[in-house]
Parts: C-alpha cells; sequence; structure tokens
C-alpha cells in the first residue's frame, strides 16, 4: 500500500439516509443473504482500515450492538454522505479516513490499497473509486472514498456555504479517482427489485 498503510486508515460506514426509494426503511438493515447489509459492509471493510466508524442517524442501539462507536449527523435534515463524512472526520484518530455506502456489499477487499495508490501517485488529498460498465461508460463512485483528516475545515466551510454536492467539494480539492474494472462491485441496493438482483448475483468477490 506504499507509505499509507492499514493502520493509517480508520474506515466510516455511512448508513444514515432516508432510503426513501426503499420505503424509508433503515437500509443498512434490510437483510441480504439473510443478514442485515451493514454486516456485509462491516466484514468486507474490517481487514483493510485500523478501525471502524458507522455513521446513522436511527436504529443507534442496534447499530452499537456490532461493537463500533456510532456517530449521528450534526443534525437532523439528513443532508446526505458529506453529512456523514463531516461526523467521521471528526472523530477519525488516524491520519485518513475511507468512507463505504451501507448498501453495496460487494465492494472490492481491495479498496483501500487502490485508493491509497492512487492518492500518493497523485499528491491528492482525496481518493475516490470509479467504475467502467459493459459499454465502456465510466461512473463516478463518489462515496467510496480515501481522505485525509485535515480536511475537515474545507469541509464544513463548504457545507456552511450552503454545498451539498460531493462532486463540487472534490473538484474544490483536485480529487483523484482510482478506475476499478468490474462495477458490479459498486453496485447498491436503491430499490427493493436492485436488492433481489444484487442477491442473484453468482460472483466471486
Amino acid at each position: 500500500m506504499g507509505s499509507i498503510s492499514v493502520s493509517d486508515i480508520t474506515g466510516l460506514v455511512l448508513a444514515g439516509g432516508r432510503a426513501q426509494r426503499m420505503g424509508g426503511i433503515d437500509k443498512g438493515l434490510i437483510p441480504f443473504k439473510g443478514l442485515p447489509l451493514i454486516e456485509s459492509a462491516l466484514e468486507r471493510l474490517k481487514p483493510q482500515v485500523n478501525t471502524i466508524l458507522i455513521n446513522a442517524n436511527r436504529n443507534h442501539s442496534i447499530y452499537s450492538s456490532y461493537g463500533y462507536p456510532v456517530l449521528a449527523d450534526e443534525d437532523d435534515s439528513f443532508s446526505g454522505p458529506l453529512a456523514g463524512f463531516v461526523a467521521g472526520l471528526k472523530a477519525c484518530k488516524t491520519p485518513y479516513l475511507m468512507t463505504v455506502p451501507c448498501d453495496s456489499p460487494l465492494f472490492p477487499l481491495n479498496l483501500a490499497k487502490q485508493l491509497a495508490i492512487t492518492l500518493e501517485a497523485e499528491q491528492s488529498k482525496i481518493g475516490y473509486a470509479s467504475s467502467k460498465d459493459m459499454a465502456g461508460k465510466v461512473w463516478a463512485q463518489p462515496v467510496f472514498c480515501l481522505m485525509r483528516r485535515d480536511l475537515l475545515d474545507s469541509l464544513t466551510s463548504f457545507l456552511a456555504s450552503g454545498e451539498r454536492k460531493i462532486d463540487r467539494w472534490f473538484a474544490n480539492e483536485n480529487a483523484a479517482s482510482t478506475l476499478f474494472a468490474d462495477d458490479v462491485v459498486f453496485a447498491n441496493a436503491n430499490t427493493p427489485e436492485e436488492l433481489a438482483q444484487l442477491e442473484s448475483f453468482t460472483h466471486s468477490h
């Protein structure tokens, strides 16, 4: 992983959204192959980071049962993943924070390693994933990102200005993208149909 090691990274699972397309259910607790989605995220994240945080705005007692600190957004407006980033950066004790959503249970087991390589090669403060679909189109996957802890002031100022778009903040910080060839690994469950499709995948991830 170069000079950025596993011990330098805190992992943050983002489970703070409203999941409106799922009927408002707490997505992290929806069953995937018989277990809550959050468990897939925790299992894949654990070997890649030093410690884990969970960003959630409800069901704190359930999330706390996994043994990791549970962080709520600073307000109850459900203002998106950047609010989760802020909560994670404030609690982060390592030089880097890596974020993953709770509803993409197949994300790469080498995510941290590949993002760290790009971060160092590009001398950037933020590295995020991108994927290429079967038609060759590249899609940004911005909630899968590795960022330096010292970006907290930058992000809080950005949000205080009324901004909410991840891509705009990334552009301000010259974020660097890492392309992953297999777009299936970033598939997420925004609807019950998408969740069923994910469960039907036969894969080696």
